[in-house]
């Protein structure tokens, strides 16, 4: 049998992953933080999902629940771990609270740290242990080589996931287990529900005027079906040699290969035009 742990199942990518592995055969471990979260995923799912309730953020929850799947696969090990659960908030840097920086680098970096750390052993080939190496899929972003403004602390913890993935996968090379990276745009997910929060909340900043243009009804129309992003995972989990890093988004040039090959001055112009973020000595009156 073939076990995968996915974190974040309560909704999103993780949810839809969850979704399409279970179609595909696979016995599906899904991390939630809620009691009721967990219920509702096992009434929905059924015998082959088992819900795991821990935080990202606290080590004490994850080491047991690594005890337990441990318990739970046996020599089976883990087939595949996939690290989902993360957080946005997005804010101009100059307005935001140092928490919410730490926030974000504690749950997007530091919490996959955490989960791999403690379900590594489960995922490594060992004498008496016959299964191959597991792969390890982390969910960055374009976020993580691309950064856009009032993303910031978003922006730098997909940027250091991007760092922490190519660490890991090269220092796991001697045990042959992959980690693998993928980079989606906008996805359609519960997150767009939450769009307008940003201009609401920093209308009375000194970037009120910028943010009150920001169409980001634009990224949701452009968005891209979740349930693509948890194919590519089922592909990954079950092809015989992945790729090192996918990017999903949909308007490939516009979003991804242009901002990602154009000059740092040139992307800087062409967000500041689209945005409306010229020099306007008057912001700050």
């Amino acid at each position: 049998m073939k076990h995968v742990l996915v974190t974040g199942a309560s909704t999103g990518i993780g949810y839809a992953t969850c979704v399409e592995l279970l179609k595909r055969g696979f016995s599906v471990f899904g991390s939630v933080r809620n009691p009721p979260d967990a219920e509702r995923l096992a009434k929905t799912f059924g015998s082959g999902f088992t819900p795991l309730v821990f935080d990202v953020t606290q080590e004490e929850g994850i080491r047991e629940s690594a005890a337990r799947v441990g318990e739970a696969v046996g020599k089976d090990g883990l087939w595949g771990l996939v690290n989902n659960a993360g957080i946005s908030l997005p804010g101009p840097l100059s307005e935001i609270p140092a928490s919410q920086l730490q926030k974000h680098l504690d749950v997007n970096v530091t919490g996959v740290f955490r989960v791999t750390q403690a379900f590594l052993p489960l995922l490594k080939t060992r004498p008496g242990r016959p299964h191959p190496p597991g792969r390890i899929v982390n969910i960055s972003s374009t976020s993580g080589r691309i950064a856009f403004p009032f993303m910031g602390p978003y922006t730098a913890s997909k940027h250091a996931l991007e760092a922490l993935s190519d660490a890991w996968r090269r220092e796991l090379m001697p045990w042959g287990v992959e980690v693998i990276v993928i980079q989606p745009g906008a996805i359609v997910t519960p997150i767009w529900d939450k769009a307008s929060y940003i201009s609401s909340a920093f209308s009375e900043s000194p970037y009120g005027r910028i943010l009150k243009h920001v169409d980001l009804m634009e990224s949701k129309r452009n968005a891209v079906p979740v349930e693509k992003v948890a194919q590519l995972i089922e592909h990954i989990l079950s092809c015989r040699r992945p790729r090192v890093r996918y990017a999903i988004t949909r308007q490939r040039l516009k979003y991804w290969l242009g901002p990602k090959y154009l000059p740092d001055r040139w992307l800087d112009m062409a967000i500041a035009r689209v945005m409306r973020m010229g020099r306007n000595h008057d912001l700050d009156r």
